[in-house]
Order: C-alpha cells, then structure tokens, then sequence
C-alpha cells in the first residue's frame, strides 16, 4: 500500500517497480479513489484527494469520457452523480447520454465507495442489470461493444453490492427488498461458480456459451470481489 501511495495517479494507469509510469495507458479516473480505499482498509487512515474523473478512461479502458465508475470512485457528491447519470430512474454510463446504458459500476456506490443517498437508484440498476445475466454472468455494462463474453469482476462487484443493499434494508426493516436484492445476489454468485476452472479459478471473463475461459486466469480482481461478496452474504468473524 505504501508503494501504491507513493505513485502520482495522475501521470498513467500502470506504473514499474521503480514507480515510473508504463507508457501506453493513460491515467484511469477511478484509480486515487481505489488506492485511498485499499488504504482505509489496512489501516493507514488516508483520505481521498480531489481527483479529477472528467475526460479519463475507466475501468473498461477504452476512450475517455465522463463515466458513472470514475465518478463514483472520485468521491464525487450524490447530488451532482444524479443531475449527470440518472435517467428514468437508473444510472446510465456516461453522463448525459441516456443511450450509453446501464453501467455494472453503479454497484460501487454501495461498495466500497457508499453513498447511502444513492442506494434507491442503484438498487435499481442493479436489480435491473441481474435480471440479464446470461448463464456465466454479467457484461460490464449494457451496451459493451466488447464481445458476448461475460466479466468475471463486473459479475462479483454487481453480487457484492446487492448483497450490500440487502444488509441495508434489513438493518432499515425493510425484509421484502433485501429477500430480493439477496436473491438476486446469489443467483449471481451461481453464475461465477459456473465460470470457474475445476480447480475453482476465475477467469477474467468466460466464453457465453460454453464458459470456458478467455483471457487472464486466474485474475485477482474478480477473486477478491467474489471474496467480498460472500462475506456481505455472510457476515461473520474473519479468520486468518
């Protein structure tokens, strides 16, 4: 982590062992907010500072823009969240643009990047994105120009923050809408289960039909948000 605080995340998105930036790919508008919280959580009690998120890639490392991931994980306010990305009651991917379609992302403003004011219009874009999964889980957004494959990481983060909501309305009395959010969690939980190797790897994303790997396997990211997922599921003591 100390390392990680020491890059300047403005100058690129990956950097060497020295801390010199690689050249290739430009710096992401989600990546201080990613560090700040790594930080927070192995106890270094570092804040998040102002991170400008317009007019940068995220974490779909395609051309840049202004996008709901950046924006959420920037800490940037509910309020000004909602007057750029909601539409219709959910929240699109790119700010203004109705037909940039519902992003996975929206779940990082349940975890690990809270925003309580918006947990109703995450719920619901989340809830939405479930229903759409196919067999192996969840494309990173609704209109990924990327392929059919599905993600492994977006599929574990979407988990990870319906189980994040069904907490919340339990705690908030509200049983009907955390039965559904858990459901919706775990059915896609199953999906990830379906896309591991036998030996219960997962791949950075699967082939639609078949589920058999694609790309980088194993990847840490889709292993740690499958982790934090079944630990909102159930919650207990952690064991070392």
């Amino acid at each position: 982590m100390r390392f990680l605080l020491r890059l300047d995340p403005n100058a690129a998105a990956r950097f060497y062992t020295d801390g010199e930036p690689v050249a290739g790919r430009e710096a992401q508008g989600d990546a201080a907010g990613w560090v700040a919280a790594a930080a927070r959580t192995v106890g270094l009690g570092v804040r998040a500072e102002p991170f400008e998120w317009r007019g940068r890639a995220d974490y779909q490392e395609k051309e840049a823009g202004d996008y709901l991931a950046n924006a959420i994980a920037s800490g940037e306010s509910p309020v000004r969240i909602r007057e750029a990305f909601a539409r219709r009651g959910v929240l699109v991917r790119e700010a203004g643009d109705e037909s940039s379609g519902l992003d996975t992302a929206a779940a990082w403003a349940v975890r690990p990047f809270p925003r309580p004011a918006l947990f109703p219009i995450a719920q619901r874009t989340l809830l939405t994105l479930a229903t759409r999964s196919g067999r192996f889980g969840l494309l990173p957004s609704e209109n990924w120009d990327g392929g059919e494959d599905p993600w492994t990481a977006p599929t574990a983060w979407t988990a990870w923050g319906l189980a994040g909501l069904a907490r919340s309305d339990r705690r908030n009395g509200r049983p009907a809408p955390a039965w559904r959010e858990r459901r919706a969690a775990l059915r896609l939980m199953a999906t990830l289960r379906r896309a591991a190797t036998p030996c219960g790897l997962l791949p950075e994303r699967v082939d639609a039909e078949t589920g058999a790997p694609r790309s980088t396997t194993p990847l840490a990211w889709s292993h740690a948000f499958a982790v934090l997922a079944l630990r909102e599921l159930w919650p207990g003591p952690a064991v070392s």
